[in-house]
C-alpha cells in the first residue's frame, strides 16, 4: 500500500522545562475531549517548545483557549502513514533533496504492526514545493 502525505495543521506553545510540564498540558487538552493525531516537544531557549497535530483543528483551538493554553498561529507540516520498510524515510527525503528542498526536522517511528508514522518539517517557502514533490494531499 502506498504512503499517505498530508499537509496538516501543527500549533506551538511553549512551557517550563521541568518535570510535569507536558502532561499537565497534555492532561487540559485530555479532559476537553482534544485528539492528537502526533505530539512532539524538545528544548528551545530555556523553555520546551511543545507541538501539537490536532485530528480536528477547530476543536483543538476551542479546547485550548479554554484550557488557557497560548498557541502559535496554526503552520503546516507533513503527516506521513504508510506500509513499514527498509528505507521508507530515505525516499522520502531524496525526493524533496531531488527538488532541492532543505528538511528542517524530521521525526519518525514505527508503530507496530507494520505500520510507520513520521512527521516532516520544511520551511513555509517551500511547502507547495515539497508537497508536489512528495505527492501529499
Amino acid at each position: 500500500m502506498a504512503d499517505t502525505i498530508r499537509q496538516v495543521e501543527y500549533y506551538y506553545t511553549t512551557v517550563a522545562d521541568k518535570p510535569g510540564e507536558g502532561a499537565r498540558v497534555l492532561a487540559r487538552l485530555r479532559d476537553a475531549g482534544v485528539n492528537l493525531a502526533a505530539f512532539h516537544a524538545f528544548p528551545s531557549a530555556r523553555k520546551s517548545q511543545v507541538d501539537f497535530v490536532p485530528s480536528d483543528p477547530a476543536g483543538f483551538l476551542a479546547a485550548a483557549k479554554s484550557a488557557g493554553i497560548k498557541l502559535s498561529a496554526a503552520k503546516h507540516v507533513f503527516l506521513v502513514e504508510g506500509d513499514d520498510r527498509r528505507g521508507a524515510i530515505a525516499g522520502l527525503l531524496e525526493r524533496l533533496a531531488g527538488a532541492k528542498i532543505n528538511v528542517t526536522a524530521v521525526d519518525a517511528v514505527s508503530s507496530g504492526m507494520g505500520r510507520y508514522g513520521a512527521l516532516l518539517w520544511v520551511k513555509s517557502k517551500d511547502q507547495q514545493r515539497a508537497a508536489a514533490a512528495l505527492g501529499a494531499a
